[in-house]
């Protein structure tokens, strides 16, 4: 199968994944918003695959992330089934599914950052590339709460979903502390196989 073919078929798969969360999802508002994401990065993907088609490993690794988003917005990060059995196993209080959607929130932009910031020739020098990775990921989990904060404004009670804390008073400080786990562990894991693809691209 070439690389075409199965980027064809995963973004099948997420299309129909998709409609299948926004048949009968637990609340409507908040599946749009946990999958507003999906919704433009996927045809934004398609758009610029021709002129910067990104490395496999970053396409399976957004992917992974889009089902996480899905499944959070058709159960709601509270309700998803698989963190309730995460929750079971270690003995929690709470369902934990939201901070495994907080650590993609800094695994897969942290390797998308990585991987423009290494094909521009913006940063030199590993550790400071490291640095300014990991800084980007943060912002973008700052912003999201941002976001968060704002949607609770407008929405009021009707946030409670979208926002997920299930009661946690510190529920954005460790969802930060997630996304910066998730970026870290991103460049221990995948830096040097995302540059060997880097280089066979150019």
């Amino acid at each position: 199968m070439t690389r075409t073919t199965g980027l064809v078929a995963a973004s099948g798969v997420l299309v129909a994944l998709l409609v299948f969360s926004a048949l009968r999802p637990y609340d409507r508002t908040t599946w749009l918003l946990e999958v507003l994401p999906v919704l433009v990065a996927l045809p934004l993907l398609w758009m610029t695959y021709r002129r910067y088609p990104l490395t496999s490993v970053l396409y399976v690794l957004i992917f992974v992330h889009a089902v996480v988003l899905i499944a959070g917005g058709a159960y709601t990060y509270a309700r998803v089934p698989f963190g309730f059995q995460i929750a079971e196993t270690l003995g929690l209080t709470r369902n934990p599914y939201d901070k495994i959607g907080h650590f993609f929130q800094g695994f897969v932009p942290a390797l998308l950052a990585r991987e423009i910031l290494v094909r521009g020739g913006h940063v030199h020098g590993t550790k400071m590339l490291a640095f300014v990775v990991v800084c980007i990921a943060l912002a973008i989990s700052a912003a999201y709460e941002l976001i968060e904060w704002l949607a609770a404004a407008l929405l009021g009670q009707g946030a409670d979903e979208f926002l997920g804390t299930q009661g946690d008073p510190w529920d954005t400080q460790s969802d930060m502390l997630c996304a910066l786990i998730g970026a870290v562990s991103a460049l221990a894991l995948f830096a040097r196989v995302q540059d060997r693809q880097i280089a066979r691209l150019r």
